[in-house]
């Protein structure tokens, strides 16, 4: 336990703590609105979860690959348990997509999951095979071909009527090919489109790579309060790309993984991720890094079972919903009552339930972690 980097851990379990707390609130309809993703362009708090998994996956990947890569691994077999690796991600992701109706004729095949085991299964031969600037290259390459399918390609919308560069839900390239694709499996709420599609995977992919040059720091020789400066300088450059994409390209979207969205949360991710670094890794004084690290040691325990615990909320969220008492209400809506029917105010005691939620997933992840149970795909 000592060798592990306490910061990444942290950082890892800031955004699965966060996950669960935005996903599991007590009453969709009472929401804070930094609690929900932004409706369509823009972002807000929650906008920032799923980007920050991915750009921890490129920085992991930085250790697991590039570097035993260049100390003369097997770049082919690197690859390969990569890739099976990734697979087992999408298999895990696609399950949780079937529970409960087990329909394969209308389950949703986009998620989370998938998309971050697309992500590795795309960078991982990029990793191994390009040296940091062939990284850098690749992340706005991919992000440079979105662009010009997504602004220059005529597409029809659900409706038959051609568009070119109309970035409105349904209407863009990237929904036109998932229903060429995908049509039936997309996300339920929408049906025409899905915010994990295909095209917009190919930017999601240079938010993986943007980590994996965060990564390259880490993995430097430089001292610890200059790659905490990099960080913080990087992610300054992040934002203000962001900012001026934002302007003179396409408006900072999540469901659509715009350029803009790209570099604006990889900077926020660098520079969050510079102060769990600073905090627990790199400060001068022993005594504050240990002081930090009980603070933030929740974290760190969320941290080292992220996906573990992401794939248990999903499964228990859906089955509080899907198992039905005698009355033919559900377990969720049962546990939820004593919060609904009390006092609080309806968007207090929606969150209240969603903190119990977080709470309850800590305690599982306290047990694994006092055991010494450590879930690797």
């Amino acid at each position: 336990m000592k060798d592990r980097l306490l910061s990444l851990d942290a950082f890892r379990g800031f955004a699965i703590a966060a996950m669960l707390l935005v996903n599991n609130p007590g009453d969709w309809g009472h929401v804070y609105a930094p609690l929900l993703h932004a409706h369509w362009h823009g972002w807000t708090f929650t906008d920032w979860v799923f980007p920050f998994f991915v750009f921890i996956s490129g920085m992991a990947m930085t250790i697991s690959l590039a570097r035993r890569a260049q100390a003369g691994a097997d770049k082919t077999g690197l690859l390969l348990a990569t890739s099976r690796r990734a697979l087992v991600i999408i298999g895990i992701g696609l399950l949780l997509n079937l529970i409960p109706s087990l329909d394969f004729s209308t389950v949703r095949l986009p998620g989370v999951l998938q998309r971050l085991g697309l992500c590795t299964l795309l960078a991982a031969p990029i990793v191994l095979w390009c040296g940091q600037r062939g990284v850098a290259l690749w992340a706005v390459a991919l992000m440079a071909v979105y662009s010009v399918i997504q602004l220059g390609l005529p597409v029809p919308d659900a409706d038959g009527i051609v568009h070119t560069g109309l970035l409105e839900p349904g209407k863009d390239a990237g929904a036109w090919l998932d229903r060429l694709l995908m049509d039936g499996h997309l996300w339920r709420q929408a049906k025409t489109w899905d915010p994990e599609g295909l095209l917009y995977t190919l930017p999601a992919v240079s938010s993986q790579l943007l980590g994996v040059l965060a990564g390259y720091v880490l993995a430097s020789k430089r001292q610890p309060a200059e790659k905490a400066m990099t960080w913080v300088l990087a992610g300054l450059a992040g934002l203000w790309l962001g900012q001026v994409l934002d302007a003179w390209l396409m408006p900072i979207n999540k469901s659509l993984w715009t350029p803009s969205f790209t570099f604006t949360m990889a900077g926020w991710a660098s520079i969050v991720f510079a102060v769990f670094y600073w905090l627990l890794d790199a400060a001068p004084q022993p005594m504050t890094r240990e002081r930090w690290a009980r603070r933030l040691h929740p974290l760190m325990v969320f941290g080292m079972n992220a996906l573990f615990l992401f794939a248990l909320s999903g499964l228990v969220a859906k089955l509080l919903y899907t198992v039905k008492l005698a009355d033919g209400a559900s377990l969720g809506a049962l546990l939820y009552a004593p919060l609904r029917n009390s006092s609080l105010a309806p968007v207090n005691a929606s969150l209240l339930h969603a903190v119990v939620f977080v709470l309850v997933m800590y305690a599982v992840a306290w047990v694994m972690y006092r055991k010494q149970w450590f879930v690797k795909v």
